[in-house]
């Protein structure tokens, strides 16, 4: 489901109205020189708001951390990163379509948030930091987990287990099977059992291994990060809905 635009635009005014600054008015009576300014909310209500702006922030800047700038003087605001990125956030769910459309690139694009919770959820917290090759690789190993608790294997992982789980073979002892349909003998049923062990062959020996060299690699460019990303997702999709067939 994609993301509820008037209510995070509201969040968004919300927070920006309660971290606004403004000088306090002197009491009556009495006139203070001082440049020091306030927050218009309370800190309580600003931190509470913060709690699901971030959420939306990372939704619609997932880099926004590192890509936005952080006063080095937080002592006027300590919320200036947080103000900025809701603007650019505001804009963004404002106007994104039309600058799509304006620019000649009004293409569908990919939401990490609607990928399968096992790619997405192994990998949230690190790309939100920006570290998208080790993210991937965050989300391979999750799958490759789910997919041993779903088998209850612990003697093989990776390749070898999404070998064994999708072969057409009967289920043997200790090596059940993953059917993503009935297995009634005809062509479709093993292609679609082939192309599952070739999807994960691709998300282990062409994207996770390399990946988790990342010393030895630069920084993957966050959109090539979101294409593998994708792959894995799919594989996800696959092995979470597939039934398991044991001797």
């Amino acid at each position: 489901m994609g993301i509820d635009i008037p209510w995070a635009r509201a969040e968004l005014a919300n927070f920006l109205q309660l971290t606004d600054l403004y000088r306090r008015p002197d009491p009556p009576g009495v006139s203070i020189i001082s440049s020091q300014l306030s927050n218009r909310g309370s800190l309580a209500d600003i931190v509470a708001s913060a709690h699901v702006v971030e959420q939306i922030l990372e939704r619609v800047l997932p880099d926004w951390r590192t890509t936005v700038p952080n006063a080095r003087n937080r002592t006027t605001n300590r919320w200036c990163q947080h103000r900025e990125a809701a603007q650019r956030a505001d804009a963004a769910l404002q106007r994104d379509a039309e600058v799509r459309e304006k620019l000649g690139d009004n293409a569908p694009q990919l939401s990490a948030g609607t990928f399968h919770p096992w790619a997405w959820e192994g990998a949230h917290s690190l790309w939100a930091s920006g570290h998208f090759r080790e993210a991937v690789t965050a989300a391979a190993r999750k799958v490759n987990a789910e997919a041993q608790n779903k088998l209850g294997r612990r003697d093989v992982s990776e390749t070898n287990l999404f070998k064994q789980a999708f072969s057409t073979d009967a289920p043997k002892p200790g090596q059940p099977r993953l059917r993503l349909q009935a297995d009634d003998g005809g062509d479709t049923f093993r292609s679609r059992q082939r192309g599952a062990m070739a999807l994960a062959e691709a998300c282990f020996a062409g994207i996770r291994n390399p990946n988790s060299h990342e010393d030895a690699l630069p920084e993957l460019p966050e959109h090539e990060a979101l294409e593998q990303l994708a792959t894995i997702s799919v594989l996800a999709r696959w092995v979470a809905v597939a039934t398991v067939e044991s001797a």
